[in-house]
Parts: C-alpha cells; sequence; structure tokens
C-alpha cells in the first residue's frame, strides 16, 4: 500500500481542523461547509477510510509512527599490512 508524504498529509490535517472550528463557528456558512468537506473527502481518499472521523484517526496514528532510524555508517575497511 502506497503512504502518503508525512509533510503534506499533517498540513492537510491542519486544514481539516481549522476547517472544522471555522464550521462550528458559523455552521449556516455553504462556502465553509464546502471546503470542509472537500477536505474530509481528500483525507478518506489518502488514508483509505470510508468516514472522515477514521480517516482522521488513521492520519493521526501514521503521523505518530515514529520514523525508522536511519542506518548507521559503514566502518571503513580494514588496511592491509
Amino acid at each position: 500500500m502506497l503512504l502518503p508524504d508525512k509533510e503534506i498529509l499533517a498540513r492537510l490535517l491542519s486544514h481539516y481542523r481549522a476547517h472544522e472550528r471555522a464550521v462550528l463557528a458559523q455552521p449556516h456558512d455553504p462556502a465553509l461547509r464546502r471546503r470542509f468537506e472537500d477536505t474530509a473527502y481528500t483525507l478518506c481518499v489518502l488514508m483509505g477510510e470510508r468516514t472522515a472521523r477514521e480517516a482522521v484517526h488513521a492520519a493521526e496514528r501514521y503521523l505518530r509512527r515514529a520514523r525508522p532510524a536511519p542506518l548507521a555508517p559503514a566502518a571503513p575497511p580494514p588496511t592491509s599490512g
């Protein structure tokens, strides 16, 4: 399964939260609701989930996972002689 870029996903999740707050503050504004729903849909597609709530939880779990540690540099070859 392809996974989304963490920076892009974090930005999208931030937009989702901002749109969520805006819709809660002005629930009758159709433009705000449309942006919120578009962002929620994009999260659903990226995370492979059916609902916005599941997508948000999946995105948060994915972003919390630690990135793998970088490989240690290889030891220099032994010198002969």
